[in-house]
């Protein structure tokens, strides 16, 4: 049987909290908790787990916009090692741009500043849930057909092999093609951990050709343009479903 997934955005002076349901398929949310330190902290979000049965951890990982892990980045990964070592386990998910888009959402519903406070962290943590649930299912749905054609075919479609800064080969999964404004993007997903970049976090990067006219990919450093083509993703995975 599936365990709920309880997911984290957590924040200096809060953390959003949302669950999945048993069988992975939606997010809800379930609080925003105002941090006391870091011993009541992990015995608040291990009650929570508790409470849906679960162990299972997602924290929201805020890279910068490159893809790199800052400061911020690695203050979610301190508080992850201690959730860790209150017996929870705990996975990563990329969330550079789920704030934004949650004040977003919470304008558009035109809630008051004092209200979107409340309620932003907690909003992300469902977004942040809700990608990481759509990123897993692609991914499953990805294998199996591998699976499938591993007899007549030893390829791995669906799986893009790029080199990194140090020259390092790092294989990603192409999890959606997005069109925006009537260029074409990708969400690349990480197939699996490889120096500074974990398994399954995701990047938006530019479908474009080399000058040989073979499909290559660019990345993007606008930040307001990223979150765009995201919201663009997020809207064309609720009409597919």
């Amino acid at each position: 049987m599936n365990k709920r997934i309880v997911a984290l955005d957590v924040g200096d002076r809060r953390i959003g909290i949302a669950v999945s349901d048993a069988l992975g398929y939606t997010a809800q949310p379930v609080e925003t908790y105002t941090r006391v330190g870091y011993g009541p902290d992990v015995r608040h979000i291990a009650a929570i787990a508790a409470q849906y049965e679960t162990d299972r951890i997602l924290c929201g990982l805020p890279l910068n916009m490159d893809g790199t892990h800052g400061f911020q980045a690695e203050k979610v990964r301190e508080f992850a090692a201690k959730l860790e070592e209150a017996g929870l386990f705990v996975a990563y998910h990329d969330e550079r741009m789920t704030t934004m888009l949650a004040e977003s959402a919470l304008m558009e519903a035109n809630m008051r500043r004092e209200d979107r406070k409340k309620k932003v962290d907690m909003v992300a943590a469902v977004m942040t849930l809700e990608s990481y649930l759509d990123a897993q299912r692609l991914s499953s749905a990805n294998e199996d057909e591998d699976e499938a054609e591993a007899e007549d075919d030893d390829s791995e479609d669906g799986l893009l092999e790029m080199i990194d800064e140090d020259g390092n080969a790092v294989r990603f999964l192409l999890s959606a093609k997005i069109v925006y404004r009537g260029e074409e993007y990708v969400l690349l997903t990480c197939a699996e951990d490889a120096g500074d970049i974990v398994k399954d976090e995701s990047f938006i990067m530019r479908s474009s050709t080399d000058a040989d006219g073979n499909p290559c990919y660019q990345s993007l450093d606008d930040q307001k343009l990223i979150a765009e083509v995201y919201e663009a993703y997020l809207k064309q995975s609720e009409q597919d479903e």
